[in-house]
C-alpha cells in the first residue's frame, strides 16, 4: 500500500522537553512539580489546546492558580522562565521524515497552544511539513476522532492512504479505529 499522507504528532516525536522546572520552582519558592500539575490540569489543558482560551490566557492562569495554591509571590517570574523553552528538535527523526517519497504529503497533527506556530519557527522546523493540523486552531483534540477527519480532508486522502505516528496510545488506536494505519 503506498500512502499519500503522513500525519506525525509533535512533542514525544518530534519535539522533545529536557525540562527544568524543579530548578525553576525551586529558585521561585515553588513545590516541585507544581507548575506542571496547574499547566496540565485537565480542565485549564483541555480549554487551551481546543483553542477555547489562548496560549497567552492559558499562561495567566497558570500564574492565577500558582498564587491561589502555594501563595507565590513569584508565580509570574516562575512561569515567565518556565515558558521560554521550545523544547529540542529531534534532528534523527526529521532526518526520517525528509528521506520520506517527496510526493507523501508530511502533516503535523498536534494537540498545542496558540504558539505552536512561533514554537515551529523558533525550532526551525516550519517548512518540514505539508501543513499544520493544530488542535487549538480546528478546535478539537486528539483522540477526537474529528482531528484525523479534518487531516484528511486537508490531504485529500482516504483513511487507508494515511499513516499516523504518535508517542500516544490513546491517539494512535483511535486514528486506527477510523482505518487510518498506526505506529507508536
Amino acid at each position: 500500500m503506498r500512502f499519500k499522507v503522513l500525519m506525525v504528532d509533535l512533542d514525544g516525536v518530534i519535539r522533545l522537553w529536557e525540562t527544568q522546572d524543579g530548578q525553576i520552582e525551586a529558585v521561585h519558592g515553588l513545590p516541585n512539580g507544581a507548575i506542571r500539575q496547574i499547566a496540565f490540569a485537565p480542565d485549564l489543558l483541555s480549554r487551551t489546546i481546543t483553542g477555547q482560551i489562548s496560549d497567552e490566557e492559558w499562561r495567566e492562569r497558570i500564574v492565577e492558580r500558582l498564587r491561589r495554591e502555594f501563595s507565590s509571590n513569584k508565580a509570574a517570574e516562575a512561569v515567565a522562565q518556565w515558558s521560554q523553552s521550545y523544547g529540542e528538535v529531534d534532528w534523527e527523526t526529521i532526518s526520517i521524515l525528509r528521506r520520506c517519497d517527496p510526493l507523501i504529503q508530511r502533516v503535523l497533527v498536534t494537540n498545542a497552544t496558540t504558539r505552536l506556530e512561533p514554537d515551529l519557527s523558533s525550532l526551525g522546523i516550519l517548512d518540514e511539513f505539508s501543513f499544520v493540523v493544530n488542535s487549538s486552531a480546528v478546535g478539537v483534540a486528539k483522540p477526537d476522532r474529528r482531528i484525523y477527519e479534518i487531516t484528511l480532508r486537508q490531504a485529500d486522502a482516504e483513511p487507508r492512504q494515511a499513516l499516523f505516528i504518535d508517542d500516544t496510545e490513546k491517539h494512535v488506536r483511535a486514528a486506527e479505529e477510523l482505518g487510518i494505519s498506526g505506529h507508536i
